[in-house]
């Protein structure tokens, strides 16, 4: 059972999540490289980009196990 939203004002500081997504047929990736993000301040970052290899729900379970890991990370700093 999905978890209603609740906006909660003057709570926590917001942010931008990068994300991407695509499946590609097994075989055919042969690398994957950094993203450039270009900031409004002029400068610019990079987000790494990740491979995940398996069946879709291979795929999903290890998304989502990634995701919780980069905000355990995130609450840790």
């Amino acid at each position: 059972m999905a978890r209603k939203l609740t906006l909660v004002k003057g709570a926590s500081q917001r942010g931008s999540l990068v994300y991407g997504m695509r499946i590609f047929s097994q075989g055919s990736v042969a690398g994957v490289e950094d993203a450039r993000v270009s900031l409004a301040d002029g400068t610019s970052g990079r987000v790494t980009m990740h491979l995940i290899e398996g069946t879709r729900v291979q795929i999903r379970r290890q998304l989502l196990q990634s995701i919780d890991a980069f905000f355990e990370l995130l609450d840790e700093q």
